[in-house]
């Protein structure tokens, strides 16, 4: 199997950089031997994977246990005239990370031999947001600190990782951004109960100032691991991409899929915990259903991402998750009156809702070969699940009423988040099913 992978290795190389000098055997300009290192094995691959597993867990495991600071903040008597706009701070956080994703991979590809300066850059911005947020004492100050100059600071350092690690991992690429996407539910297990802690024992001033240290003192050292593989060229030609994907209606097929399913698929981290409280559970229970999902969310991304691998249609295994994560929402969460219910919810969602996001490098090898174009795809793939991130806010302010009725479906309150959470999942299953429903049809008729 090794040896099948190895020798589409070149033909993958040729087609990435197709002009490179450097790719051949001989040196651009001395006519020295080049010898790239080998993909998807060895001390160098392994090394780069295993510190954007770091970067993941502890950068993006921050924001989406943002859940149990929106419990928090919404509880302070300071900020009760602004608890509308506290969902705004997660929101950005998250948001921009996506919807930034476009631009930042865009910068990547297009200036290559500055990967590690632009790491550089978003690497700290990220820390002085959650230490500036630290000294502000209002909501619309958290929301430039905590949401805006973390979520750009992330996306910023994010892209020269997953171009790296797209450089290192080639026939085994599924795999490693599964455990790359996976990596922040490992984060999130333990988490949520250590925010929890130290913010009813700190206070929230303390707390982020202590999460910007342990950032900084385990993240910085780290930094010089990270190397590409391929020689970098500063020629415009080299940061190119085929834009021919765009004309298949698959791509577009995928797009829309991934956009519907995003409107919803945010909801369950941001109201879980609050959700919970609403039913009479303690605040540790919000937590320890926060950590059920991220553990489920570590199992199925690392799951789904080894089975994209395969021969396994990624069609079929993006319709199995929206499907699972449609019936779950509707049953175990939208019925739930006990923490045995939504414990089940967060592993079923946890799971699949988000494997599904681990299928987007398995979309975009679907929609093409070219190795070139993964950044891109994967890249506006994020930017448009991002979009559903970024209308968490103003959509829960819209769909939630003001009173909670145990007895009724969703408690009442969070009606209208548990079936646009529902819905939209099943929504995304059904364009892509009728899409290859039509197809096979088409095929069938023309023959």
């Amino acid at each position: 199997m090794r040896g099948a992978e190895e020798s589409q290795v070149p033909s993958l190389e040729l087609q990435e950089r197709p002009q490179d000098p450097a790719y051949s055997q001989a040196g651009p300009e001395d006519g020295t031997s080049q010898e790239l290192r080998p993909v998807d094995r060895g001390r160098d691959a392994w090394t780069v994977l295993m510190a954007g597993l770091v970067f993941e867990a502890l950068f993006w495991g921050f924001p989406i246990c943002f859940g149990v600071f929106q419990n928090y903040y919404s509880s302070l008597p300071e900020f009760q005239d602004d608890t509308g706009s506290v969902a705004l701070i997660g929101t950005l956080a998250q948001g921009l990370s996506c919807l930034g994703a476009p631009f930042s991979a865009m910068l990547t590809k297009r200036f290559p031999k500055y990967q590690r300066q632009q790491l550089w850059v978003g690497w700290p911005l990220c820390i002085f947001g959650l230490l500036a947020a630290s000294f502000t004492t209002t909501v619309n100050g958290l929301i430039i600190t905590q949401g805006i100059m973390y979520g750009v600071g992330f996306v910023t350092l994010t892209y020269p990782i997953i171009n790296m690690i797209n450089e290192w991992w080639v026939a085994r690429k599924g795999m490693a951004f599964g455990l790359i996407s996976a990596s922040s539910g490992v984060a999130g297990a333990f988490m949520p109960f250590v925010i929890e802690s130290l913010l009813h024992r700190y206070g929230y001033r303390v707390t982020l100032r202590a999460y910007a240290v342990a950032l900084a003192v385990l993240t910085g050292p780290l930094v010089p691991l990270f190397k590409a593989r391929l020689p970098a060229s500063e020629r415009a030609a080299l940061g190119r991409t085929d834009w021919a994907f765009l004309r298949k209606p698959l791509f577009w097929v995928y797009g829309c899929a991934i956009l519907v399913q995003g409107l919803g698929f945010f909801f369950p981290v941001v109201f879980l915990p609050s959700f919970a409280s609403s039913i009479g559970m303690p605040p540790i229970n919000g937590a320890l259903l926060v950590a059920l999902m991220c553990i489920a969310q570590v199992l199925g991304q690392f799951a789904f991402g080894y089975i994209s691998d395969k021969n396994l249609p990624v069609s079929f295994l993006a319709i199995v998750c929206c499907i699972a994560a449609a019936v779950a929402s509707l049953t175990f969460w939208g019925l739930a009156k006990s923490m045995a219910f939504l414990a089940i919810f967060s592993l079923v969602y946890g799971f699949f809702g988000y494997g599904f996001g681990t299928m987007r490098v398995a979309m975009g090898r679907a929609v093409s070969d070219d190795p070139s174009t993964v950044l891109s795809t994967y890249s506006i793939f994020v930017f448009l699940q991002g979009i559903g991130n970024v209308v968490v806010g103003p959509v829960s302010a819209a769909l939630m009423t003001a009173s909670t009725e145990r007895e009724h479906f969703a408690a009442g309150k969070y009606e209208g988040v548990v079936l646009l959470t529902s819905s939209s999942s099943v929504l995304a299953a059904l364009i892509i099913g009728v899409w290859h429903g039509y197809h096979r049809l088409f095929r069938t008729l023309a023959h």
